[in-house]
């Protein structure tokens, strides 16, 4: 390994996001460029970098930094050049050189030592003599800080995250309680401090790390949809992770509540027996809040007005006037939906598909459009909401559009920082009624900040399947809504005549009561092909796809979506899009492509975003390539095509369905995936004109009726299974859903001031 001693001269490129970059460095007046990381690196220093010469195909020779540090300027020309960089604000070539002219090279001993010496030289008072001085004491440290931190593995990015929040606190941190870094900084989480904190020496045993390791796998529980933890089952997935006994743990649970790091609530269950919940404060507080804001909502209404028999009788008569009028013929349990969404000020519409669910909501909307209210209408994606655009002729927008959500993050937020909504408390939603469709997707958190935005005297309705899979993100808000008992609901069972031809709409009634479907292919839109190979169910799904489906529901290529229980596996997601793009986008000349991970990502490749990225700019752009409107936020299973890559300024632009087109950097890629085939999780809340579902072998666990139910459901026009009959005869049969979880309907029952049955 080589050794090089110079001053950058010049910074050609550098990434900010992960401190790539390329400078030219000067080495006994030879100019030599540099590749590395090269983080808080300013032109005019003096480095000393070890590394290797490589021999670039475009660029000729240079020189690979694998490590430097940043020296003392060792004469007079070097101390110039640096003060007179930029480098030090409020200092320029001609400052710098009047100082090194007045005190040579003892000239960086006097800024450290005797600042207040630079008011000798004209044109800096002694306020400014302060400022540089600080300047050069803030570089130095943060440059001490980043190597300290790098000893333990910690990246530049997340190095300045550290910084800021501790400062030169930074030290004592990292040496006391490194777990500490997990609780205050996003981006580190316990994987991370626990690591650290094995190279400084900290005990396995220590309370800090059981601390941090309880907290960490409550935090774990809300990425599979939990709220609270039981906690025998806590301590058990503690104990695992952390390689200890459960005895070992246990005493830190009671530590955390009394520091008011977690709630500890009792629950009656069967025989009876209680179960002790271990919550995190801002699950607890999130379930809690929603229920005293919807006992307030409710509250509200229900003081305002009380509906008397005449009043009822004068309501059944304008909604019969209503039916007439619109040419549109509620059934008793409809009609009993619209007066209940009338009367309450909170109020829930449940069904299956083809009950009529469309028509109710659109009876609904007439209503209170006649009595003249503003009513605002909204789903969790964009998808969804665009569905429910077409369903009713009323704007629908997302629930993160509707509550105004901004991403930005202030310059004095700590280390990170979130995403906030516009529309809260002191900023509620002007309308008088607010309808939200595709409830079963909505977690928590998102309905906490709905509820918010919502001002007593507001009427919410929420229409939702609640047999659908419950929300990515963490509870089962519909589920536990409906099973409350205190919220005015109606669940229409009644299939429409016209619903009733389609046999999607017949075989998801049936598979959600557990009756075997028919699947002898006499029907016109659910198709099953026993198909046994993995291989074969390959080429059989490409021709479905490429020939057979497009003509049959008169759609495109990308609006045929395959729909998988799993990521991983020959039947997973990951493994499907891999050979689904070969065919369905194959590489050509004229097709950009750029490698990421284990995959590529081409030109015209159907892709999703799989995680919320509040701060993710997009904008709508007109024919002419003018941006017409813009914004911020792109959601988890927002789905869209690669529209540009540019392999000069490595990024890659995505057109996502609503035409919101983003531009992600190399370093953002990791937030897409390709999307010829998505979990039928990743589904929810959207409709296909036809769906293909492979059914072969899977978990159990996973391999359940609500699963099947879920992706058929999906469909609109065609369902095509392709597997096994006995696949898709043990999942009618199996019931056992994945267990959640969470204490919202108790916490309404709490509030609402009743004992549950």
């Amino acid at each position: 390994m080589d050794t090089l001693k110079g001053f950058v001269e010049h910074i050609i490129y550098k990434n900010p996001q992960n401190g790539y970059g390329v400078i030219n460095l000067v080495v006994e007046e030879m100019e030599i460029t540099c590749t590395g990381i090269f983080m808080h690196l300013d032109e005019g220093e003096c480095i000393e970098a070890e590394g290797n010469y490589v021999e670039h195909a475009i660029y000729g020779k240079q020189f690979k930094v694998e490590s430097f540090k940043v020296v003392a300027p060792e004469d007079k020309v070097a101390v110039e050049r640096y003060l007179g960089s930029g480098a030090i604000k409020g200092v320029g070539a001609a400052l710098a050189a009047r100082i090194v002219r007045h005190f040579g090279e003892d000239t960086f001993r006097i800024i450290e030592e005797e600042p207040h010496r630079l008011a000798e030289i004209k044109g800096i008072s002694e306020r400014k003599a302060r400022e540089i001085a600080e300047q050069v004491e803030e570089k130095k440290d943060v440059r001490e800080a980043m190597i300290f931190l790098q000893k333990y593995g910690i990246s530049n990015t997340l190095a300045l995250k550290i910084y800021k929040q501790y400062g030169m606190g930074l030290y004592k941190v990292m040496q006391e309680n490194p777990y500490k870094l997990a609780e205050d900084i996003s981006g580190i989480g316990f994987r991370i401090a626990d690591e650290i904190a094995s190279k400084i020496g900290i005990h396995t045993d220590s309370d800090y790390r059981i601390r941090s390791g309880i907290l960490y796998t409550l935090l774990q529980a809300g990425a599979e949809g939990h709220v609270f933890l039981p906690e025998e089952l806590l301590l058990e997935k503690a104990a695992a992770m952390l390689e200890l006994t459960p005895e070992q743990i246990q005493p830190q649970i009671a530590n955390l509540a009394i520091d008011k790091k977690l709630v500890i609530k009792e629950k009656a269950i069967e025989n009876n027996q209680k179960m002790k919940c271990i919550y995190g404060m801002s699950f607890y507080y999130a379930e809690l809040n929603c229920a005293s804001m919807l006992y307030e909502l409710q509250s509200a209404f229900d003081g305002a007005e009380r509906f008397t028999k005449v009043e009822i009788d004068q309501l059944e008569k304008k909604i019969r006037k209503l039916e007439l009028q619109s040419n549109m013929e509620l059934d008793s349990l409809q009609r009993k939906a619209v007066m209940e969404a009338v009367q309450n000020g909170i109020f829930i519409l449940s069904g299956g598909p083809g009950t009529g669910k469309t028509t109710t909501i659109n009876m609904i909307i007439r209503y209170f459009e006649n009595a003249g209210m503003d009513i605002f209408l909204a789903a969790p994606t964009g998808r969804a909401a665009k569905r429910m655009t077409e369903a009713t002729g009323f704007e629908a927008q997302t629930i993160h559009r509707l509550l105004e959500l901004n991403g930005a993050v202030s310059e004095d937020d700590k280390a990170g920082g979130t995403a906030h909504f516009e529309k809260n408390e002191l900023n509620p939603l002007e309308a008088d009624v607010i309808i939200i469709d595709e409830m079963s997707m909505v977690d928590i958190h998102l309905f906490q900040a709905l509820l918010k935005a919502t001002a007593p005297g507001t009427r919410l309705i929420m229409v939702g399947d609640r047999n659908q899979l419950p929300s990515v993100g963490p509870g089962q808000v519909l589920k536990d809504l409906m099973e409350s008992g205190q919220i005015a609901t109606v669940v229409l069972s009644k299939i429409f005549r016209q619903a009733g031809e389609s046999d999607i709409v017949v075989n998801a009634h049936l598979i959600n009561e557990g009756k075997e479907i028919k699947l002898d292919n006499k029907s016109r839109d659910f198709f099953f092909l026993e198909r046994n190979n993995v291989n074969v169910i390959y080429k059989h799904m490409i021709q479905l796809i490429t020939e057979k489906l497009p003509k049959y529901v008169n759609a495109g290529i990308y609006d045929i979506q395959v729909l998988t229980p799993m990521r991983k596996g020959a039947l997973g997601a990951l493994t499907l899009n891999g050979i689904l793009q070969q065919y369905l986008n194959p590489p050509a000349p004229e097709k950009q492509e750029i490698v990421h991970g284990d995959g590529v990502f081409r030109l015209g490749d159907k892709v999703m975003q799989i995680k919320n990225n509040y701060q993710l700019e997009w904008e709508i752009v007109s024919k002419y390539g003018i941006a017409i409107e813009s914004g911020q936020g792109v959601f988890n299973g927002d789905v869209g095509v690669i529209r540009e890559i540019n392999e000069t300024a490595k990024t890659v632009t995505v057109e996502y369905d609503d035409v919101r087109r983003v531009t992600y950097p190399i370093s953002g890629l990791d937030e897409i995936e390709l999307a010829y085939a998505i979990t039928i999780h990743k589904s929810q809340g959207s409709e296909y004109p036809a769906v293909i579902l492979p059914l072969l072998t899977g978990p159990r666990m996973l391999f359940n009726r609500n699963l099947l139910y879920t992706g058929v459901t999906r469909a609109k026009n065609c369902v095509t299974i392709l597997g096994s009959r006995d696949t898709v005869r043990q999942m009618i049969a199996n019931e056992n859903e994945q267990k959640r979880y969470t204490g919202l309907q108790e916490r309404i029952c709490e509030i609402m001031g009743q004992d549950m049955e």
